[in-house]
């Protein structure tokens, strides 16, 4: 059995305006510091840490683990959000390609970017990659992005929950026992 702690990064400006934070490479935010500077509260170790390549979630894991090189996955990038990228929910509404993603209650391809079905497959694939090279008994840390943490969870996570169940928040922590392609939640916060 292993212990895996998902994190997401800390809040960028981009995620304070609610925009769509896909593909661009945005530094944390000074909310988004702190956030993870509170983390530091929960005394995480881990064996090994695992990291999108992009600068949020890279700066997150060098604040919560100084002492250990991440090991930068790509598959593990947040959604292609395509023609909706660093937008917000305001400023697309009255698109209609906007809105037949909505209808489709967010799971259709974005035009010019990736469909969920996609994303959560090269997230999962990822994730299952990584843990082939965790020796059992030992921690493991994916500093990542919400949408391949709902992804992740949502296929290993057991009992089974909707994608949007598991959701957290930015600079936010869920703890989890992994055994036999099984994650079951120890504690989040």
């Amino acid at each position: 059995m292993n212990h895996i702690y998902f994190i997401r990064h800390g809040a960028t400006a981009g995620n304070l305006e609610k925009r769509y934070i896909g593909r661009t490479d945005e530094p944390l935010c000074e909310l988004g510091i702190s956030q993870v500077k509170r983390l530091r509260t929960y005394n995480i170790q881990a064996d090994r840490v695992f990291a999108s390549p992009a600068l949020r979630t890279r700066q997150t894991a060098a604040i919560l683990f100084p002492q250990i090189e991440p090991e930068i996955v790509e598959n593990l990038t947040e959604t292609d959000f395509g023609i909706f990228e660093g937008k917000n929910a305001e400023e697309l509404s009255g698109s209609s390609e906007y809105q037949a993603w909505v209808d489709s209650g967010c799971l259709a391809a974005i035009p010019g970017g990736e469909s969920v079905s996609d994303f959560k497959k090269r997230c999962c694939e990822a994730f299952y990659s990584g843990m082939q090279r965790v020796p059992d008994g030992k921690t493991a840390a994916f500093v990542i992005h919400g949408g391949g943490i709902m992804a992740i969870l949502g296929e290993f996570a057991r009992p089974k929950r909707d994608f949007y169940d598991y959701h957290i928040g930015n600079g936010a922590i869920a703890e989890y026992a992994y055994q036999n392609l099984t994650l079951k939640l120890i504690k989040s916060g």
